[in-house]
C-alpha cells in the first residue's frame, strides 16, 4: 500500500505571499499548469534556492487527481537518489498544497538539444549512465516512471542529470495485477513501449528501458527515431521498430541501441545487462567541446509544434475501450471516442454497415470517405456520425468516431448499444488519473 504522506498544515499562507510560513521567501513563476504553479524560492534559515509547487486543493478535491497529486509525493519521498529531484518537505493550508523541491539550476535536458544540435558519444554516455542508475534506484523501489523523455530530465549546475516527473509513475505494491504486470495505458507517443499499447499488460521495467533507448537516440542523433504527423502511423513505425541511424552514430552504439528498441519486450536488454554494456562501460567524458555538434544541422522532425504538444498520455489513454472521455470535453458534438480492436479494418467496415442496416432505414450510411471511413446520418438528417478506422498492425486496428451533429442520446443508441458490441475490442483498461503532473492555479 502506498506510505501515508504527512503534510504540515498552516493557517493564511498563499504562494502570493513574499514568505511561505516564515520558511521561504517565495519568487519567480517558473511554470504552470491546469491545477499547480511551480516557484522558485529561497530557504530563509540557510539561503538554499528551491522550487515549490503549489497545487489548488479546490481544482483536485472530488477528482482523481487528489490521489493522483498523493501517489507522486508518495513516489517521490521513496527515491533518494544524486540523479533524482528531492522533495524536502510538504506544507499546506485550508485551501493549497505546496510542495517543496530541489531547484535544478540548469533547465530541461531537452532545451539543451532544442538550441540547435546532437551531443557527442561521450557526453551522451555520461548522461545515459546517470539515467541508467536513477532507473534502476527506482525498480529496486517498486517505481515504474512510465513517462521518461528529455523534457522530464533536468540538468544542474555541475552538469549532472536529475530526473523529475513521476505523475504517470506506477507503483508495484499498488498498480501490479496477479498476472505481474501493469495494464494501464500512458506515456508520451513517441517514447512509448510498443507493447503498452497492445494493452494486453506489459513489464514496467522493460516499458522504461524502451524509453531510455529513445532518449539516448535522441541525445547522439538530435532527432526522435519514431515520428509522424499522423499519430497512427507513428504507431505502426514503433510496432515494427522501423527507424535509420545517422551515418555519424559508432557501429557500437547502433548495436547498443538496436537492444534497447527490441520491439520484442521479452528478449529486451534489461538495466543489468545495459549496465555491463561494453558502448557505456568505455572511456571518460571528452572536453565540454564534445557536447554539442551544431554543425550537423537540426532535424525539423524533433522540433515540437504547439498543436503536437498535447499528444501525452490522453491520446494513448483514450485509445482504451474502458474509458470514454467524452464525458470530459460535456455532451456537445464533436468529441471523438477512440476504441481498439484486435480486427481488421475490413471486418470492422462489414460490421458497421451490418449494424447501421440493422436500424431499418432510422440510420443510413450516407458516403464513403475513403476505404475505411464513413458518414452515418440519421434523424432526417440532424443526425450525422463519421467512423474512421485505421490499420495499427497486423492484429489490432483503431477505431476513431466522431458526432458531427445531433443528441447525444441518438449517439449511445447507434454507437454504443448497435455498433460497438459487434466489434471485437481489446481488453478494458482500468480508468486512471489524468496525464498532466501539475495543474493550474
Amino acid at each position: 500500500m502506498m506510505p501515508e504522506v504527512s503534510i504540515s498544515s498552516g493557517t493564511s499562507a498563499t504562494a502570493r505571499d513574499a514568505f511561505l510560513f516564515g520558511k521561504y521567501e517565495m519568487g519567480r513563476l517558473l511554470g504552470c499548469g491546469a491545477f499547480a504553479k511551480v516557484y522558485h524560492a529561497r530557504s530563509v534559515s540557510t539561503g538554499q534556492s528551491v522550487a515549490i509547487k503549489v497545487i489548488s486543493k479546490a481544482k483536485i478535491a472530488g477528482s482523481a487527481m487528489s490521489s493522483h497529486v498523493k501517489r507522486e509525493i508518495s513516489i517521490m519521498h521513496r527515491l533518494r537518489h544524486p540523479n533524482i529531484v528531492k522533495i524536502y518537505e510538504v506544507l499546506a493550508t485550508k485551501t493549497k498544497i505546496y510542495v517543496v523541491m530541489e531547484f535544478v539550476k540548469g533547465g530541461e535536458l531537452f532545451s539543451k538539444i532544442s538550441k540547435g544540435g546532437r551531443f557527442g558519444e561521450d557526453l551522451a554516455r555520461k548522461y545515459f549512465r546517470q539515467l541508467i542508475s536513477a532507473l534502476e534506484f527506482c525498480h529496486s523501489r517498486g517505481v515504474y516512471h512510465r513517462d521518461l523523455k528529455p523534457e522530464n530530465i533536468l540538468i544542474d549546475e555541475n552538469g549532472d542529470l536529475k530526473m523529475t516527473d513521476f505523475g504517470l509513475s506506477a507503483l508495484s505494491d499498488e498498480q501490479i495485477r496477479s498476472d505481474g504486470l501493469l495494464h494501464t495505458l500512458c506515456g508520451t507517443p513517441a517514447y512509448v513501449a510498443p507493447e503498452i499499447l497492445n494493452k494486453k499488460g506489459y513489464d514496467g521495467a522493460r516499458a522504461d528501458v524502451w524509453s531510455c533507448g529513445v532518449v539516448l537516440f535522441v541525445l547522439t542523433a538530435g532527432y526522435l527515431p519514431f515520428h509522424d504527423h499522423n499519430l497512427m502511423t507513428m504507431y505502426k513505425k514503433i510496432y515494427r521498430g522501423e527507424y535509420r541511424s545517422p551515418k555519424w552514430m559508432s557501429s557500437d552504439l547502433k548495436r547498443f541501441l538496436s537492444r534497447l528498441l527490441d520491439t520484442n519486450s521479452k528478449t529486451r536488454i534489461t538495466v543489468d545487462e545495459i549496465l555491463r554494456d561494453p558502448w557505456l562501460m568505455k572511456g571518460g567524458v571528452d572536453d565540454e567541446s564534445s557536447e554539442f555538434r551544431p554543425e550537423d544541422g537540426f532535424s525539423p522532425e524533433f522540433e515540437y509544434c504547439p498543436t503536437e504538444c498535447p499528444l501525452n498520455a490522453f491520446d494513448i489513454i483514450s485509445m482504451s475501450s474502458g474509458l470514454d472521455l467524452s464525458g470530459l470535453f460535456g455532451n456537445s458534438a464533436g468529441h471523438v471516442e477512440r476504441v481498439v480492436s484486435c480486427e481488421s479494418p475490413e471486418r470492422i467496415v462489414g460490421k458497421v454497415r451490418e449494424a447501421v442496416e440493422s436500424t431499418k432505414s432510422e440510420y443510413n450510411l450516407i458516403s464513403t470517405r475513403s476505404e475505411w471511413g464513413m458518414e452515418i446520418e440519421g434523424q432526417k438528417g440532424k443526425f450525422m456520425l463519421e467512423v474512421e478506422i485505421h490499420r495499427l498492425t497486423d492484429t489490432l486496428a483503431v477505431v476513431d468516431v466522431k458526432r458531427k451533429t445531433g443528441d447525444i442520446s441518438h449517439y449511445q443508441s447507434l454507437w454504443k448499444e448497435k455498433i460497438m458490441p459487434k466489434l471485437t475490442v481489446t481488453a478494458e483498461a482500468p480508468p486512471v488519473a489524468a496525464a498532466a503532473d501539475c495543474d493550474q492555479d
